[in-house]
């Protein structure tokens, strides 16, 4: 009797075996690519990052006497040594309501390749001017950089990631921000001027280069009825086959749809309870994070240290400081999904409180020229160290998950937009004003102030912010609207 008359089945070779094998890891799936692709648009982040640090290192230069360090022709005064520091800022305010329909109508990826350019643009201007108003032109453009990044990717990767991994992904965007501001703290009190602008050039070209290959994503394929790109681009990003995505395509496809129906402008943020709460709680959060007065320390911060008269080198301090910043935003990926957004975001708030409290303090001393602020001239740095670490645990990366988080499709552009906007009015703001505030008032009730609005921001974050640890983005809308 033959095998086929026994209905025999030969034992699978290992060819097959493997074959077998390879299909059962691609279905079940890997965050590596997702996070991969994460990483390497956060580029554009430490690129972000590169134009928020490099006033504190590059101020002491253009404000130099010095003409072999110091590339103007004149030193600017202190109302442009504001501009020079706030426009960045009035770029960034600008940008998002060019980069939002930008992203909806040449796509997320198009985009951020895009904002490259703005940079490229602007470290060439600073490596050839010689004249203050070019130097104001690159700021401006570097602001129209960092609006275009900030506004479009966290659409990205709002986009890219599954469930279990928004919250991480989301925070990497202020880790790279940080890694950026200690890449000019590290190398700008050492090298010429030309060097500077050459080493935060080689940044944007990087991620362009790397970001080319990355896929574009499902969302924005499918409102654009490229079913095809979106099932290929899941299947790089989730490491599945076709059949392996299908139940998520259907899901952000079936969530697209009703976006797409139901388009919505700014007054329909008022129409429904949730988004309306959803509004106040995002706003509420951005505003007080620029509120804390962290520009002010990041655009300043080797000044402020020079100010204190302590015996640590300023450009030591601040590269410490900017170590500090990279070391507490690599924690919030860690923690936040365990400890949840709240009680993270109290205590941030409570201690950049008393952190501002103890410089004011410092300062007040110093002021009435205290015989004891001697003794205390540690007592700056430690503050500072303690302030970036909690704001950069908390008030600096969570405002923006939590934005991510709140509004429903149709109208989460829309919302984006107003909450980055409110970011860089306050920002622009307090930038501008700072140098003339400080002067007016003192260094001591300029951080005083800071503190003030950052304990108005923990009574804020206890009353008004709701838990959102573990809960679905329906779970959470339905939550807004009880």
């Amino acid at each position: 009797m033959n095998p086929a008359e026994l209905n025999y089945q030969p034992v699978a070779t290992f060819e097959n075996y493997e074959s077998s094998r390879a299909n059962y890891k691609m279905e079940k799936g890997a965050p590596t690519r997702q996070f991969i692709a994460g990483v390497v648009v956060n580029l554009a982040s430490v690129a972000l990052g590169t134009c928020l640090g490099w006033t504190s290192p590059m101020g002491p230069v253009y404000s130099s006497n010095d003409t072999s360090v110091n590339p103007l022709d004149v030193i600017p005064d202190t109302g442009e040594k504001s501009w020079i520091g706030s426009l960045v800022a009035m770029g960034a305010l600008i940008a998002p309501f060019i980069a939002g329909p930008c992203a909806e109508k040449f796509g997320r990826k198009l985009t951020l390749l895009g904002s490259s350019a703005f940079f490229v643009v602007s470290w060439v201007l600073l490596l050839t001017t010689s004249t203050v108003g070019q130097l104001l032109a690159a700021r401006l453009i570097q602001g129209f950089g960092v609006g275009f990044v900030m506004t479009v990717q966290t659409m990205y990767i709002g986009e890219i990631a599954s469930n279990e991994y928004r919250g991480a992904l989301g925070s990497l965007m202020q880790l790279c921000i940080v890694s950026g501001i200690l890449y000019v703290y590290a190398i700008g009190p050492y090298v010429s001027w030309a060097a500077l602008q050459w080493a935060c050039l080689a940044l944007p070209v990087i991620f362009a280069g790397a970001f080319f290959f990355m896929p574009e994503t499902p969302t924005y394929y499918l409102t654009k009825s490229r079913r095809d790109d979106a099932i290929a681009s899941l299947q790089w990003l989730r490491g599945k086959t076709a059949e392996g995505v299908q139940k998520e395509l259907e899901e952000t496809s079936a969530s697209v749809d009703e976006a797409m129906k139901n388009k919505a402008g700014v007054m329909d943020l008022f129409k429904t309870k949730g988004t309306t709460k959803a509004l106040i709680i995002c706003a509420g959060l951005i505003s007080f994070q620029q509120l804390s007065g962290i520009n002010v320390i990041l655009f300043y911060s080797q000044t402020i240290f020079a100010k204190t008269g302590s015996t640590m080198s300023p450009a030591i301090s601040t590269i410490l400081v900017g170590i500090v910043q990279v070391l507490a935003s690599g924690a919030t990926p860690l923690i936040v999904d365990r400890l949840g957004r709240k009680p993270i975001l109290l205590v941030s708030a409570g201690g950049m409180c008393l952190a501002h409290a103890t410089m004011g303090l410092y300062f007040y001393m110093d002021y009435i020229k205290s015989d004891s602020v001697e003794s205390i001239s540690w007592l700056p740095i430690f503050s500072l160290i303690f302030f970036v670490t909690v704001y950069c645990i908390g008030f600096g990366p969570l405002p923006w998950a939590v934005l991510g988080e709140m509004f429903p499709a149709n109208v989460k552009s829309v919302a984006s937009s107003i909450v980055a906007s409110t970011c860089w009015v306050l920002g622009f703001l307090v930038l501008q004003f700072f140098s003339t505030l400080d002067e007016a008032v003192g260094s001591h009730w300029s951080f005083w102030i800071f503190g003030i609005m950052c304990a108005i921001a923990f009574a804020f974050t206890l009353t008004q912010v709701m838990e959102t640890k573990g809960m679905s983005l329906n779970e959470i809308q339905e939550a807004l609207n009880r």
